[in-house]
């Protein structure tokens, strides 16, 4: 979803060539094969987006995998991107880095104040460790890696599996079964009190465009040395049932909403300080509303797509 976003961004300017590989070209996981495809290629830039990603279901049932994964992916190519000369590296991580009971909105410097939330700690502690290698080639190296910390992210391409996906696409998809389907009650996870804050893929392109065109002067003027991640987010959050009554106008549900509170709820609020990254000049274009009508509308249109997953 996110690399799709990326090359749709940087499609819309001249002078690029874009280098991307599928994952059954490249597998990230494989240090040669990360180091030979770095080593052919003559490569500027890296957005580094890749990653082993999830919902809460997903990642309680395979920690180690979200763990294993993910620090192979990065370390991989944040090393090789050294090794090969690459003169900018961006790092996708994920507003899941800070502790549960973070103050809110949190801000860049939460970072490692307190515990995480162990529902998804595994991955959160691989996307640390992803902002702390970038710190470190930076420290070391001199090299100019960036890190980027996004709220949850949803668009066209987004993963509509019941199993594994997050919640914004797992709701849509429940939802329009049930308003094509005929059905009467739709059962959400959790209590539906917890707010997210929720940010269209294709925003996310255009920050992370805007941050990696920065000069160093311009980036390191309000990110830190230790603290050197910016957040990107739209500023506002919602409540799981204010999203599930949206979802459900927008996918044209008549029937009942119901939450089951035995499945768990995660971290109780989530919602970005995106302060730096106003500073340096960038905000958000989509409303929640516009967005979700965006993805559903994809959504159908591919269902023949996406409804061959669970």
């Amino acid at each position: 979803m996110v690399g799709s976003a990326l090359v749709r961004k940087l499609e819309m300017s001249a002078g690029h060539c874009i280098i991307t590989r599928s994952r059954q070209e490249l597998d990230l996981t494989r240090q040669e094969e990360v180091e030979a495809f770095f080593a052919h290629e003559c490569i500027d830039r890296v957005y580094l987006a890749a990653a082993r990603v999830g919902g809460i279901k997903a990642n309680q049932e395979m920690p180690a995998d979200f763990l294993r994964e993910n620090l192979q992916i990065q370390t991989n190519v944040i090393h090789a991107a050294h090794t090969a000369g690459v003169g900018r590296l961006l790092f996708l991580g994920s507003s899941c880095i800070y502790p549960r009971l973070a103050e809110q909105p949190m801000a860049e410097e939460a970072l490692m104040s307190g515990p995480l939330e162990p529902t998804n700690e595994a991955y959160a502690v691989a996307k640390i460790a992803g902002i702390k290698m970038c710190e470190s080639y930076r420290r070391q190296h001199g090299s100019d890696f960036r890190s980027v910390m996004p709220s949850n992210l949803y668009g066209p391409n987004d993963n509509f599996d019941l199993d594994t996906s997050h919640v914004l696409p797992a709701l849509l998809r429940k939802f329009h079964t049930a308003a094509t389907t005929g059905g009467q009650t739709v059962t959400v996870w959790g209590s539906g009190r917890p707010r997210r804050e929720f940010l269209h893929v294709d925003d996310m392109a255009s920050a992370s465009r805007h941050i990696m065109d920065l000069s160093p002067a311009q980036y390191w003027s309000v990110a830190k040395p230790h603290c050197s991640h910016i957040n990107v987010g739209s500023g506002t959050d919602v409540s799981i049932v204010e999203l599930a009554r949206l979802i459900s106008a927008i996918t044209g549900f008549k029937g009942q909403i119901t939450f089951d509170s035995s499945m768990p709820d995660g971290t109780a609020r989530k919602l970005l300080d995106i302060s730096r990254l106003k500073a340096l000049g960038w905000q958000p274009e989509t409303s929640l509303e516009e967005g979700i009508a965006q993805t559903y509308a994809w959504m159908v249109e591919h269902w023949n797509q996406v409804g061959e997953t669970a």
